[in-house]
Order: C-alpha cells, then sequence, then structure tokens
C-alpha cells in the first residue's frame, strides 16, 4: 500500500508575496513615487513651453477646456507622487498592518496614480465643443481608487498605546532638560 503524495502548498502569488514584505512594497512605492513626481514635473514644464512659445493647440481660446483638463493632470499627477512617496513612509510606520489590506490600498493608490491623471490628459486630446473627450470617464474610477486606498490607510492607524504615549511624552521632557 502506497501513502498518498502531500501536496505542495499552493504557490504564493508575486503580489502576495511582496504584500505581506513590508519593506517590499515601501521601497516599491516610494519609488513609484519618485518616477510618478518626475513624469508630472516633466509635463508641467511642457505645459509652460506650449505656454511661453504660444502654441496655439493650447492658448487658442477654443482650447480653454484643453488646457484646464491638462493642467489637472498636470497638479494631479504631481501630488499622487508625493502622496505615493508619503504612502511608502506610512507604511513603514505600520508594522502591524496587515498584509492583505495594504497591498489592496498600495494596489488602489497605484491604480488612482495611473488613472485619474491619464483621463484628464486624455480628455483633453480631443475637445468636443467645449467638453473634454471620452478619456474623462477614466477620473471617477480613479477617484473611487483614491478613496478606497486613504481608507484603508486611515484604519490601519490607529491611536497610540497609553503607554506608548506616556512614554513619548517622559522622552519629551527629558529632551528639554
Amino acid at each position: 500500500m502506497t501513502t498518498p503524495a502531500a501536496t505542495p502548498p499552493p504557490a504564493e502569488s508575486p503580489r502576495d508575496r511582496l504584500a505581506g514584505d513590508t519593506a517590499a512594497l515601501a521601497q516599491r512605492q516610494l519609488r513609484f513615487g519618485w518616477w510618478t513626481l518626475l513624469l508630472f514635473l516633466t509635463l508641467g514644464l511642457v505645459l509652460e513651453a506650449l505656454h511661453g512659445f504660444k502654441v496655439g493647440a493650447y492658448l487658442n481660446p477654443s482650447n480653454d477646456t484643453r488646457r484646464l483638463v491638462w493642467t489637472l493632470a498636470h497638479a494631479h499627477g504631481t501630488l499622487f507622487g508625493l502622496l505615493n512617496i508619503a504612502f511608502a513612509f506610512t507604511v513603514g510606520r505600520l508594522p502591524d498592518w496587515p498584509a492583505r489590506p495594504r497591498g489592496t490600498a498600495s494596489a488602489c493608490l497605484r491604480g488612482a496614480t495611473l488613472l485619474m491623471p491619464a483621463g484628464f490628459f486624455l480628455g483633453g486630446l480631443r475637445v468636443y465643443a467645449g467638453d473634454p473627450g471620452v478619456g474623462i470617464v477614466l477620473v471617477p474610477v480613479g477617484g473611487l481608487l483614491l478613496l478606497a486606498a486613504v481608507l484603508l490607510t486611515a484604519l490601519a492607524v490607529k491611536p497610540a498605546k497609553p503607554e506608548a504615549r506616556a512614554g513619548e511624552r517622559g522622552n519629551a521632557a527629558q529632551r528639554r532638560k
């Protein structure tokens, strides 16, 4: 009689493995945030150049909508870059944050970072009688992802334990001496 072969445990997906490794997740979010910041600051310089060289496709009064949504793409993208950097530092400060909601918050934030500015930018590529193009539909999807990321992160931040707060007060008193 043969014994049944033990089945190997299910393989962990790379996403689950990354979500479980706080340092790796924080590093990826930090890298993503800085590259996002570079991309959208560069877009801002391009928009300034379009303005400086008086490019009609950007400055003509008939293109007010394009100018507005492209400015919104630049502004939101830049702020999302900073938000990703802040999220990376937050992840490092919350060692007890369970892997699944932490990974979900990270994915939602990265998705929002891509979708919302892309929606604004694509909405400005083709303007219809003053209305942004169809790409603008990505903006509310990105907004919902942002709300989910912020909610999950806010829920993970717990009040400090009383003994931790007392210790901080004691350390602060010693520093003042």
